[in-house]
């Protein structure tokens, strides 16, 4: 009986089935990457970091970190560190990461090369591996040079990849790999230079490294370095990448709610129209038992079939994600096809079609025999008890499942309590418009505008239902595309003429004039000249940092112990800072007491506040300071910034380095004054801001897609949950549009009531829908984003009118039926 009633509704079925089968198809394909991800990076771990554990240092070691390092036994070792170089053969340079490499490493993964014996031979010959695409943007070849501050050496051969490099990384800076020997002849490090020392080990398979980590770490802390073993990268990349997996879920998760609202929706008008058939079936003598299970196997079939459709989709889908990912990760991704996720897809296609078509189904239970006589009287509800327990377990299956894909509990509450709020906000809104309608009925008006108006008041009227589904779909729509535009907002990158584009570090104290005379003679602007001076913390509020350092239960942030801060003095605040708390000092007399500013995140992780005290460890001299005043940082601009700043008259004889920044017009000005002052100035670090602004636009556009990919599937899920509802519900008007052609209504007005009825039903669906959205984005953006919130015009402008014109559209479609057929001909084929 389900098969022969599923075969005459097959129309009906198969838009009920198009409502979830791209929700599960987000899902299958989002959780078929992430599975794969999280074994690769297991797989990859070692081969990723190329040895067992790393030991790493932001300075020289000292002597006690030192015997530490060598009672484990290195077995190789490198000094690595952010400069310029340049290319005698073309004059070019070019900002890069400097890797000194002593020993056989990697020990794990391959240093690839081209040709390949240059990874083998470079230290003997005491030459350059470079960068392949460096060498293919210079126009260099193997046998070329290439000088690394005051030294020269051949260029052995193309760096392709090496462990411990990213696509990011390496676009912003390119690795150039030289034997650690000759790092002390390129002169490079000097005072205030960033370098960082590693030492790498390559393990026995015995060794544990977990407790390794727990028994030398705590040691190698206090020494102001770090232990890094294979398997806290492969944690931590884990970590990172489940952020992206996350909002990816919750994204998919948004268009598999928005497909089994369509189901409920949809089999809600479906069943309704199907209630006087179960009632002479149940005169006949079937059972409430049978008549409920021929729509049961109707709707598991569906949830079966769309969730293995769904599936399949959702395999040829992910095969997308590495190509679109693959700057963002530090390994190729080997795609697999695990059964698991396939499975989940088809259970959930199962389960979340009858759980949300389970209330209308209900209704099949409750039909009575009379119902076939009682034409004018409302059908039989079910129990409000039973609705009530129906409800609750949606709701429970709601918050499980958003605490799998989010593993917060919060922000699931947070979501199914909003999905939740707005359901019975836009049912509430439905009923008080009906109400309204109904009281305040505009008697006076034409027939066609009375007639369509009636049709959203009288029995088998579908206001409800379908200014629900059309206002939650429309809801969901917009707040993924508000939502977009907040996350996408935080990473814009603002450029201007009058902003810095050249930035100049480690200019030592001695070299400053003459840099400026240089950049001036260029004829440039000097538009900052921002002197550095490093520090660490001593002592916070009465407590010193070695004590703090061992004590477990401390509340400040470890990071702060163990921090070089670089500050910076100035009597005024820039533009990309706000004072929050206290009184901003500009200059300081000699013999006052030294008071800063600190950044808010520096105080909440240090746990002071206004008028606490700290001691710095001026290179070797202590320093009192007082807390002044707290700054609110946008650290998000592409200048220096500064989580301590002092006033001018206290640092000035302290040992510096400074910062300049100027104004280039364009590129080839740029690849000049960069030639001009490399050469004087080997020891300097150029970064040009027009090329990591190119760079990191490019990242963001790829982000910017990934959003919008998966904003793309809750979109068209939710079209085709408006088309499912509101072409299910053409079936409530059939009868009464073939009444009036009976009773003489021309098609014109037929087609004109129809038109005005699903109008009214798209505007105030869509209307509600974008509204609420605007007020459930305004706290994702003040609680979740912590950032301002500047809602787009796109939904008012495109949503409105293009869902109202959507609704309209298919609402005309219904009644096609009717104005081409006879009465008699429309009333035999739907009965």
């Amino acid at each position: 009986m389900a098969w022969r009633d599923a075969k005459a509704s097959r129309v009906r079925l198969l838009l009920f089935m198009a409502s979830i089968v791209l929700g599960i198809a987000a899902v299958v394909s989002i959780q078929l990457f992430s599975n794969n991800l999280k074994d690769n990076i297991k797989l990859q771990s070692k081969a990723l970091m190329g040895a067992d554990y790393i030991i790493d240092s932001q300075k020289i070691p000292n002597e006690r970190a030192q015997f530490i390092i060598d009672s484990l036994g290195p077995d190789a070792s490198e000094v690595n560190f952010v400069s310029m170089i340049a290319f005698p053969k073309n004059g070019g340079t070019k900002l890069v990461k400097v890797r000194g490499i002593e020993g056989d490493f990697p020990f794990y993964g391959t240093m690839n090369t081209q040709p390949v014996s240059a990874e083998s031979t470079y230290q003997k010959s005491g030459e350059a591996l470079v960068d392949a695409t460096l060498m293919l943007q210079f126009d260099i070849q193997p046998g070329d040079s290439i000088k690394v501050g005051k030294l020269t050496l051949p260029i052995s051969g193309a760096l392709k990849s090496i462990p411990g490099s990213t696509a990011i990384s390496t676009s912003v800076a390119p690795t150039i790999v030289i034997p650690n020997r000759l790092i002390k002849e390129t002169e490079l490090l000097q005072f205030g230079s960033r370098k960082e020392y590693q030492f790498f080990y390559k393990a026995s398979d015995t060794l544990n490294l977990r407790r390794l980590e727990n028994k030398i770490e705590p040691l190698l802390d206090k020494e102001n370095a770090d232990l890094d073993t294979h398997t806290s990268t492969s944690r931590r990349l884990g970590r990172r990448y489940d952020n992206v997996s996350k909002f990816l879920n919750l994204a998919a998760f948004i268009a598999l709610l928005l497909g089994c609202i369509g189901i409920a929706s949809s089999v809600h008008i479906y069943i309704k129209e199907k209630l006087s058939a179960i009632a002479v079936l149940k005169c006949m003598g079937t059972s409430r038992l049978s008549s409920f299970l021929i729509y049961l196997i109707q709707i598991s079939g569906i949830g079966v079939i769309g969730g293995l459709i769904g599936s399949l989709i959702g395999i040829g889908l992910q095969e997308l994600f590495p190509y679109f990912l693959k700057d963002f990760l530090p390994f190729t991704v080997e795609i697999g096809i695990s059964f698991q996720p396939v499975l989940i897809g088809i259970g959930l296609g199962l389960f979340m079609s009858v759980l949300f078509a389970l209330l209308p189904l209900l209704r099949t239970w409750y039909v009575s025999p009379l119902e076939v006589l009682r034409v004018d009287e409302k059908g039989a509800q079910e129990p409000l008890k039973v609705r009530l327990i129906v409800f609750a377990v949606i709701i429970a299956f709601l918050l499980g499942f958003s605490y799998w894909l989010l593993n917060d509990i919060g922000y699931a509450l947070g979501f199914v309590f909003g999905t939740v709020i707005t359901f019975s906000v836009l049912a509430g809104i439905a009923l008080v418009f009906i109400r309204v309608i109904r009281k305040y009925f505009p008697k006076r008006w034409g027939y066609i505008s009375r007639q369509s108006l009636l049709n959203l008041f009288r029995p088998n009227n579908q206001t409800v239902v379908l200014v629900v589904a059309i206002g939650l779909g429309t809801f969901l729509i917009s707040t993924l595309y508000f939502s977009k535009d907040i996350l996408l907002a935080k990473t814009k990158i603002e450029q201007s003429e009058q902003n810095a584009n050249m930035i100049i570090l480690d200019v030592q104290s001695e070299q400053r004039e003459a840099f400026q005379q240089k950049i001036i003679a260029n004829g440039l602007p000097i538009v900052d000249n921002i002197p550095l001076v490093t520090m660490r913390m001593h002592k916070i509020k009465d407590r010193l940092v070695n004590d703090l350092r061992q004590d477990t239960t401390r509340r400040v942030r470890g990071w702060i112990l163990n921090h070089e801060f670089r500050t910076t003095y100035r009597n005024a605040l820039t533009s990309s800072e706000e004072l929050l708390e206290g009184e901003w000092i500009p200059s300081l007399k000699e013999g006052e007491p030294i008071v800063i500013s600190i950044s808010d995140n520096l105080a909440s992780d240090a746990k002071v506040a206004l008028g606490d005290t700290i001691v710095f460890n001026v290179q070797g001299v202590l320093m009192q300071t007082t807390i002044g005043s707290i700054r609110k940082v946008d650290w998000s601009q592409l200048s220096p910034n500064f989580t301590i700043v002092f006033p001018a008259g206290v640092l000035e004889k302290a040992p510096q380095f400074n910062v300049i920044s100027t104004t280039v017009p364009d590129e080839k000005t740029s690849a000049a004054l960069q030639s001009q002052l490399v050469k004087q100035f080997p020891n300097v670090t150029i970064i040009d801001l027009r090329q990591v602004y190119t760079i990191v636009e490019d990242i963001l556009d790829k982000v910017s897609w990934i959003i919008n990919f998966m904003a793309f599937f809750s979109i068209i899920t939710g079209i085709i949950v408006l088309i499912g509802s509101v072409r299910t519900s053409k079936y409530q008007r059939i009868k009464e549009s073939v009444l009036l052609r009976t009773l003489g209504a021309k098609n014109n007005q037929i087609l004109k009531i129809t038109a005005l009825e699903y109008l009214f039903l798209g505007l105030l669906g869509s209307l509600v829908g974008i509204v609420l959205a605007l007020v459930s984005s305004l706290c994702l953006a003040v609680l979740v984003f912590q950032e301002p919130f500047t809602p787009s015009l796109i939904p008012f402008l495109v949503f409105l009118p293009g869902i109202t014109a959507l609704v309209l559209g298919i609402g005309l479609s219904n009644v096609q039926t009717v104005l081409r057929s006879s009465p008699l001909e429309v009333l035999r084929r739907e009965g």
